[in-house]
Formats: structure tokens, sequence, C-alpha cells
């Protein structure tokens, strides 16, 4: 197969997958996305591409990645335009998303970033970096002395992290006399709105207190929760798709049929009508954060961790390993009592969604995916439960399980897992860690420092002991014996 998909073969498609159901010469830039990888493809990009569908031509987006060329080098020869396949037992459906206009990779050129930063035609930012991105400090604020912030504040015009090209981007938009745009954070960060505020106000001040001010002043950062399962795209997913439309597509990106998005409605530039493709358009974001974080997430992570011990390559079949399917039962059942009980939530219809979710098989989400950068995830999906629930009087054996199988999980990488089965950033610290053989108190109270889960909270000790009785009878017994101790000890 010779030919490529483009703006010029989509005529020439089979019938089986949909198409732009526009003219994408009339439509312009609105949107410059950071952090243009499989999940925006699916999602945000998505409800764009309906918006524009229905005729908001001004919202089309400029993906940029932060680090790697891979999928600029994809989709540029194709226009921009990528399969989105979404995937069932009941089979797939295949559509053409239109809605990504131009790819930048931002260390190959900064200044084309930067420009894209400033077109007034521009009106939101909107970030999927993932939490590591965001170079928090163990308080939650900016870590002011990781090189990249040190590099960005003595190169302005030459960034490299999110914080310096915002940062850059608002500074000539003021020159300018250029309205501000509204940065709209798409991570699982807690309260990601606000965390994103929060460090970009301290970048800003360490660089000119002129322009925290002005950023004060003038940005919105409204929160927002985003839900939608996207394994990695396999060599066998390209050739599928590829052979389906007779042309080429390099990168596809593979899906559930669910999604959600939840948006704090605060745009004073101005916003595509999301709501009617389905996003919920709210006051206050933090109670379907907390739910998504805690019950999607942390159960996520958990099946990763443990899955990833007891052999599981995927979610689907870890999930179907009835020991886990307890488990995660546990699990739930602590983490709903953690969540507002005056906020409309309905926990039960949504851990029963999420567990057909998990049982698609035709999606096989793989483990060591899930598994990427624990360090920066667990604290808002595991940590902040665990302590909530211990801080209440309750019990909190089954959150505290997931911490240990990370610990262990990581610790196996190398012996019982291939070395670079996932990654996380604080690895050179693990390594170090695990290199001293400490018994499981002290391995536990090591990496808890080095991650900062808890730091201050009061209950941080009695957490500690509980992830450290699991690590210990892991370490000892096996994961499988940490899991059958836990039946008959649910919230």
């Amino acid at each position: 197969m010779t030919s490529r998909l483009s703006e010029q073969a989509l005529n020439g498609l089979s019938a089986g997958a949909a198409r732009p159901g526009y003219d994408r010469k009339q439509v312009s830039a609105g949107i410059v996305h950071l952090g243009v990888g499989a999940f925006h493809r699916c999602h945000q990009a998505v409800y764009v591409d309906d918006c524009i569908a229905a005729g908001e031509k001004g919202w089309g987006i400029v993906g940029a990645s932060l680090r790697s060329a891979d999928t600029r080098d994809a989709l540029q020869p194709q226009d921009g335009l990528y399969t989105l396949a979404v995937r069932d037992s009941s089979g797939e459906d295949l559509r053409i998303i239109g809605s990504m206009l131009q790819l930048l990779v931002a260390p190959e050129n900064p200044s084309a970033l930067l420009d894209a930063l400033t077109d007034p035609g521009v009106k939101i930012v909107t970030l999927t970096v993932t939490e590591k991105a965001y170079l928090r400090a163990p308080d939650g604020g900016l870590d002011g002395n990781h090189p990249d912030i040190r590099h960005d504040l003595e190169n302005p015009a030459n960034p490299k992290t999110v914080h310096g090209f915002l940062a850059e981007a608002i500074a000539r938009r003021k020159a300018a006399d250029v309205a501000a745009f509204t940065v709209l954070c798409c991570d699982n960060l807690p309260a990601n709105g606000h965390t994103l505020r929060r460090v970009l106000l301290d970048f800003a001040e360490l660089r000119d207190a002129g322009l925290a001010a002005y950023i004060e002043r003038n940005l919105a950062f409204p929160s927002s929760m985003v839900d939608r399962i996207v394994p990695a795209t396999t060599d066998a997913d390209r050739s599928r798709i590829s052979g389906i439309l007779g042309v080429e597509d390099a990168w596809p990106v593979m899906t559930e049929p669910f999604r959600q998005w939840v948006v704090e409605d605060n745009f004073p530039g101005g916003r595509p009508d999301w709501e009617q493709f389905g996003v919920e358009m709210v006051a206050d974001v933090t109670p379907f954060e907390d739910m998504k974080l805690r019950l999607l997430n942390g159960s996520h992570s958990s099946i990763a961790y443990i899955g990833l011990l007891l052999g599981h390559p995927t979610v689907d079949t870890g999930f179907g390993d009835p020991a886990i399917r307890r488990f995660v039962d546990g699990l739930w059942a602590e983490a709903v009592q953690t969540l507002p009980t005056d906020a409309g939530l309905d926990t039960s219809a949504y851990t029963k969604r999420l567990a057909e979710r998990y049982g698609n098989t035709a999606l096989a989400h793989q483990t060591k995916q899930i598994a990427l950068d624990g360090s920066q995830k667990l604290p808002q999906r595991i940590v902040a439960s665990a302590l909530s629930r211990l801080a209440a009087g309750g019990r909190a054996d089954h959150l505290a399980l997931t911490p240990a199988a990370w610990i262990a999980a990581c610790e196996a990488r190398g012996t019982t897992l291939p070395a670079n089965h996932f990654t996380d950033p604080l690895d050179g610290a693990l390594a170090e860690i695990f290199s001293r053989k400490l018994d499981a108190a002290g391995t536990v109270s090591a990496v808890f420092d080095a991650a900062g889960f808890g730091l201050g909270h009061a209950k941080r000790s009695d957490l500690m002991n509980l992830v450290t009785q699991h690590l210990d009878t892991i370490r000892s017994k096996g994961v499988a014996k940490a899991l059958a101790d836990l039946e008959g000890t649910r919230a």
C-alpha cells in the first residue's frame, strides 16, 4: 500500500469510515493544544471536530508536542488527518478526524509555537502534557530549582517547559495589546485548573512580578475532568485500519465508545458550543473530578500494578481475575466514602459502568501503559483517598495495597518483569533505594519521602504502616496472598 491518508485521498476512501463533513480550507485556528498525544486525539479533538462540522469554523486546533516529533512526523504527510477507531465487543466504527490543522514540535522550533500562541485568533490553550510536566515540588507549587525551569527563566524566548511557553506567549500578547487566552488543563490533576494557575504564577513571579500580576488579573484557568480509555496503537491496528481505508494511516487512535468531559464554564474570550455534543459545562468540576480520579484512575492504577505482578498484560484480563475483581470492589467501597454526598454523584451507576468498560476485550489496554509515572499519579488517585479515609476513622486497607504493589512492581523490573517494562520520573531515586536492600518499613519510608506522598498529613505514618504490611506480604508470600488477606475487610 503506497498511497497515504490525506486531503486529496479523502474522496477515494472506502465506505468503511466517516469523513469530515466540512471544508477544512474554511477552518481557522482558535485553539492551541500542548501535548498532542493519543488521548487528545481521541477526546478533545473529537469534540472540536463535532463543533466544526456543526458550523463553528473558528476553532481548529494547532497541536504541539513539547518532546517527541513522532506525532508530527506521522500526521503532517496526512494533512493532520487521522482515523478514530471506536471499539467494543460488538465491532469497530471508523471516523476521519479533521480538526487538527497544524502540528508543531516545540524543541525543533520554539518560535513557531510561540507565534501560534500569540496569534490573536487563538482564544484557548488546552493541555494534556501528563502530570510530570507540571514540575511541581512536594508542596504542590513549582519546583523552581528544576533545570528546565532555570533554563526558561534565563532564556525566555527559547523555552522548554509548559510554564516557559505560556509565560512568554502571555508576555508577548500583553505587549502587543492582544487579549489573553483561556488556559484549559485536561490532565489528571486535582483541581487541575487551580493547580496549573498556581505553578504558572509561581513561574511568573520568578520571571517578572508584573507579569504575574497581569496573569492573576486577566487569565482564566477553568478546571476540567476528562474520561476516555485510550490504549496504545499497535502495528496490527495500523495494518487493519489501513486495509479498511484503502490508504495508509500511519497513526490511527483506538478508543472505547464511552467519553465524558466536564468543564468549568469560565471562558472570557469565548469557546465552542461543546454542550450540544455532550460536554457538561458546570460551575464546579471538583466532585466529578474526584469521582473520576478516585474510582476510575485509582482502580486503573491498582489493576495495572497488581496485574503486572500476577502476569496480566491487559486490563480486561486483570479485571477478569476473580481476586482482582473482588479487590477492586473493596477499593471502590473505601474510595466512595471519601466523595461528597451532596453533589448528586451516582457512584453506584458509575462503578457499574466502569466494570463494563474494564471488561471491554476489544481494547486490550496494556497494564504496562497504565503503570507509567506512578509516583506522579498515585498522590491524587490513591494517597489522597487513603489519607481521607484514615482521617475519618475508616479503613484504607485496599487503598494501601496499591502503593505497595507499585513499589513491588518497580522492584520487579529487571527480574520477574522486563527491565524497562514501564518507567517513572523517580526511577533514579528508586534504583538507589532498592539497592540498599531495606526491609519493608525502610523501603516504604524512603519511597514515600522521595515521592512526597502525604507530606505533612497527620495520618501519613498510619498509611505508611498499612503499606508496609502489604509490601512485606508481597515480598515474602506474593501479591495473591496480599489479596487473599483482604477478604472480609471491606469498608
